[in-house]
């Protein structure tokens, strides 16, 4: 079993001493998270995860942090001594750091729902049938990792978040009955935020624009555009103009053949009131 879209890189110790070296130059210029955060430019929540080791600093964040704390160039070395994880590959790495800035995030899913709607007890359920089998201290990073993940639904109120859901994901019944409740009203509550807005793909709908399976679209500050696509085992990162092109079609009928955002959320009430 998969454990969902968008899996946290594990931790590795090069990560590791990076978000040490990052902490012990923070600390030593006397800055708090929140100050060195608003100083960067980036989110407190993704800088605590690069000094817990949890998240791989893009570029432009590496950059940042030199100028912020003065760093003498220690911070870039520090930067390029970081090793590649098994099972964490370079199409990945890269889609995590443009999610991290992106402006808008585009999700198409058919198979589970998406790590940044899952509650605790899904993913959770995810993790511990995921073969090959995770140990609990793995199982238990990776519910750390994705609970961090998640906070940037809230946190980022000037980035558009959209969801297209199959309606057989809330049929299922993963996680057994009383939590899959609980995923109904999570989700719910997270589609009557201001930036986050959530369709649902009726069973009535016989073929849809998806059929191809999964897919994610996003938009960089610079309105650059990026696809991810994702199989077992397997992902890819695209840049190409023209592939882009069609996935953005696609998206853009998938949005018209779902149900409305008002529609979804009538049907997430029927879905909880049958549980």
């Amino acid at each position: 079993m998969t454990t969902g879209s968008n899996t946290e890189p594990e931790p590795s110790e090069s990560l590791q001493t990076f978000g040490a070296v990052l902490q012990g130059f923070r600390e030593h210029a006397g800055l708090t998270q929140e100050e060195l955060a608003r100083k960067m430019k980036f989110s407190v929540h993704f800088l605590a995860s690069v000094e817990q080791g949890r998240r791989l600093p893009p570029d432009d964040f590496v950059e940042a942090a030199e100028q912020a704390l003065n760093a003498h160039g220690i911070l870039r070395k520090a930067a390029r001594k970081i090793g590649r994880q098994p099972g964490l590959a370079a199409w990945f790495r890269k889609w995590a750091g443009l999610e991290e800035t992106a402006i808008s995030l585009y999700t198409y899913e058919c198979r589970l729902i998406p790590g940044l709607l899952q509650t605790e007890a899904y993913a959770r359920t995810l993790f511990e049938n995921r073969l090959p089998l995770f140990t609990d201290e793995e199982i238990e990073d990776r519910l750390t990792a994705r609970r961090d993940r998640q906070r940037m639904l809230r946190e980022r109120q000037n980035t558009a978040f959209s969801f297209i859901l199959d309606e057989h994901l809330f049929r299922r019944g993963t996680e057994g009955t009383e939590a899959a409740g609980e995923l109904i009203d999570n989700v719910a509550e997270l589609g009557s935020l201001r930036n986050v807005e959530i369709q649902i793909m009726p069973l009535a709908r016989d073929v849809h624009a998806g059929m191809d399976g999964p897919l994610q679209l996003l938009e960089t500050p610079q309105n650059q555009w990026y696809g991810y696509l994702e199989g077992q085992e397997t992902g890819q990162l695209i840049s190409d103009r023209k592939t882009i092109s069609v996935l953005q079609m696609r998206y853009a009928k998938l949005r018209s053949q779902a149900l409305t955002p008002e529609d979804s959320a009538s049907l997430l009430k029927q879905l909880r009131g049958a549980r």
